[in-house]
């Protein structure tokens, strides 16, 4: 009898570890090769503008366990491929995630195959793929079909695009940051600094270095609230650690605000 209670304690012992285990490799997956972009991104995982390069081995080896229970981390598989220059095995991740469902995969090779990169040119699939992701409420599909549609002289839709980006914006940084400035702008609907720069700021606080960016300007300038110098410089700087190059220059014009110019343009001197 006690061998009889031994052996199914045992077994559902071994299940939970194997359990554990695909739920860690999740976990190391999320934390070095999450896209903050991605819709399937949990919430309280940051995630990283691209995987670095001390991270890659660890992003494959720990992705590639996890990707066999989840379409996240099979894109997540093929963003650390792509960081090591692994194109053909990036391509391989990102259609197996995209039968899955990725939208962020979609967005990927259709970027790719609109641009010709790693695959042949192919914009007529391209399109397909990114509208599909799009439909599915993907902030960069949205935005990768109108800079595609501007580069093929065609008009996009803003205000089909608002309803697209509405969808994402509740959850999705990305989003709140493309809607953001379509309202900003007037575009596809009535220009709303005040929506607009609520938008901003929830993306920002998620750390979204052009939401960062806009918020600083929209704080300099009082659009859409109060004017706050000292909000304004704390948000560029913000942006400006995470690379934006628009934070950079306005913190320049910041401290230099009247630049003084010889004949051939360089700046010599500043009030």
């Amino acid at each position: 009898m006690a061998l009889a209670i031994t052996l199914p304690a045992l077994t559902i012992a071994s299940f939970q570890s194997r359990a554990f285990a695909q739920s860690a490799d999740l976990v190391l997956c999320d934390r070095v090769a999450a896209d903050p972009a991605d819709p399937d991104k949990p919430a309280d995982v940051r995630g990283t503008p691209e995987v670095a390069p001390s991270d890659i081995a660890t992003a494959i080896r720990f992705c590639k366990i996890a990707a066999a229970g989840s379409r996240r981390a099979l894109y997540q598989l093929g963003r650390a491929y792509a960081a090591n220059r692994q194109l053909p095995d990036a391509i391989a991740a990102y259609r197996k995630a995209a039968d899955k469902g990725s939208t962020s995969a979609m967005v990927e090779l259709g970027v790719m195959l609109a641009n010709g990169t790693g695959l042949p040119k192919d914009e007529a699939q391209g399109r397909r793929l990114l509208e599909r992701a799009a439909e599915a409420g993907n902030p960069r599909a949205v935005a990768n079909l109108a800079a595609l549609s501007k580069n093929a002289g065609e008009q996009t839709d803003p205000v089909k695009a608002r309803a697209l980006l509405s969808r994402a914006a509740e959850t999705n940084a990305e989003a709140q940051f493309q809607l953001g400035l379509l309202m900003a702008d007037g575009a596809g609907g009535p220009q709303d600094d005040v929506s607009a720069r609520a938008l901003f700021e929830k993306a920002a606080t998620q750390g979204h270095a052009g939401a960062l960016e806009r918020m600083g300007e929209f704080a300099e300038k009082g659009r859409g609230g109060p004017k706050d110098a000292g909000a304004s410089k704390a948000y560029y700087e913000k942006a400006a650690a995470l690379g934006n190059e628009d934070a950079k220059a306005a913190l320049k014009r910041a401290d230099c605000p009247i630049a003084i110019r010889d004949k051939r343009g360089k700046q010599v001197g500043c009030f």
